[in-house]
């Protein structure tokens, strides 16, 4: 409690400026480096689940669907706990949350060395590397971007968005290195061993809030104290989604991302390789034309970050959809059994796009929610994973119903130009105006 003192706007700033000269490299870049290493070091678990079906099924006879539903509960996890992970960053800290959710991402990598059933994989790698990494997505990087800066807010979501692309290009090929040669065992050890590698990291560079350093954020007129933790993180998730699903953006922006979801991790990530091998197109060839999407999906991600800082958010998003929506209609005509040009050309094209959605998304939670808006983007991002899901069962009942899956790529065309559509209808908030002054 504060008692009967005054609080001032010109209190604060003064505060900050005896307790810290502003440096000539703002701290908020070294706490976004951090949260990058941070995001990188936790992808490792992303590059895992694909190279585990086929091992776990050869040793422990278990059927594909069985540890495909891990797989799912992992997924689905990963996308619900997201808004309950930035309600509890802002209860706990980033700091304890984001530590908590590497510990618990490398237990639940390491038990798996030893399990023997299935409801055991179900365990340790659908709920606990589930819980941990969605502890660990796209609110994390939101909440961090919210509290440390107010310019380039765009540009640095689109590099810390990166980073999970990034981390899945390092550890792709490290990991299926291992499977193959030394079996999946050493590959959970590794990215369990990843995890914890980054935890001192975070523990002792990540800061919470700049007013913890007696900084102003990156951009900001003036100094802002730290808020008071906000108690009850899971009734306030709670809360917020409620607030929020009152309102038209809330329900157009979970609409777009969940077809975002479904063109991208549902779609191409899940059904890209044994659709082309349908055409004779070799596995391998396959697997590393998704590798070379992840290496523009870095370059679209920042650059969408850069275009977010400059133009209006939801034209930004029509274009992104507009364009996934095309070049997924002209994919059931290039694949062949090989790598033609035109194809390359998809592979770069889709890979600009990849999630290039996001910061334009998070800035349009952020104008349109405020302090609430990390906490909305986590209940966005749930929609994401939910469509990737629906789509990846769907793609696979249509393969098994039709034979083939250009009814699959021609469907997700249509649903990205109704998402352009969603995009442009989205309201812009209006600005208050401010009352004239008292004479």
């Amino acid at each position: 409690m504060l008692g009967d003192v005054p609080q001032t706007t010109n209190l604060p700033a003064a505060q900050g400026s005896a307790l810290r000269r502003p440096p000539r490299v703002h701290r908020a870049w070294f706490v976004a480096a951090v949260t990058f290493v941070t995001i990188i070091g936790a992808a490792a678990f992303a590059s895992l689940p694909g190279l585990l079906i086929g091992p776990l099924h050869s040793e422990f006879t278990w059927s594909r669907g069985m540890i495909g539903f891990a797989v799912s509960v992992n997924l689905a996890l990963y996308g619900l706990t997201a808004p309950f992970a930035a309600a509890l960053m802002d209860r706990f800290g980033i700091r304890k949350v984001v530590a908590v959710a590497l510990s618990v991402i490398a237990a639940g990598s390491v038990l798996t060395v030893w399990m023997t059933a299935p409801w055991q994989l179900i365990l340790y790698w659908g709920v606990l590397v589930g819980l941990g990494s969605g502890s660990m997505a796209l609110a994390f990087a939101a909440t961090v971007t919210n509290r440390w800066f107010v310019q380039r807010r765009g540009l640095v979501t689109g590099i810390l968005t990166a980073a999970g692309a990034s981390g899945q290009l390092v550890f792709l090929p490290l990991l299926s290195w291992l499977v193959e040669q030394h079996g999946w065992r050493p590959a959970a050890i590794t990215v369990a061993l990843s995890a914890l590698a980054v935890v001192p990291f975070v523990w002792l560079l990540l800061r919470d809030h700049p007013a913890d350093v007696g900084l102003a954020a990156y951009g900001a007129e003036g100094f802002t104290p730290k808020p008071d933790p906000v108690p009850g993180a899971a009734r306030r998730a709670v809360a917020v989604l409620f607030r929020a699903a009152r309102t038209g953006p809330f329900w157009l922006l979970a609409g777009t991302f969940a077809i975002c979801g479904a063109s991208t991790n549902g779609l191409v990530k899940t059904h890209f390789v044994p659709a082309a091998h349908d055409h004779g197109m070799p596995i391998t060839a396959a697997a590393s034309l998704l590798a070379v999407i992840g290496v523009f999906d870095v370059v679209g991600t920042i650059a969408s970050g850069w275009f977010t800082d400059r133009f209006d958010a939801r034209r930004l998003l029509a274009v992104y959809y507009a364009l996934r929506g095309v070049s997924l209609l002209f994919l059931p005509i290039l694949l062949q059994p090989t790598v033609q040009p035109p194809m390359l050309f998809f592979i770069v094209f889709y890979g600009l796009d990849w999630v290039a959605t996001v910061p334009p998304t998070i800035a349009l939670c952020r104008e349109h929610y405020g302090d609430d808006s990390a906490i909305v983007f986590g209940w966005v991002l749930a929609s994401h994973q939910v469509g990737a899901a629906v789509v990846a069962f769907v793609g696979g009942v249509a393969r098994d119903v039709f034979g083939k899956y250009d009814v699959v790529w021609y469907a997700s065309g249509a649903l990205c130009a109704a998402a352009a559509l969603m995009a442009l209808v989205i309201r812009r908030k209006p600005i208050p105006k401010l009352e004239p002054a008292a004479q």
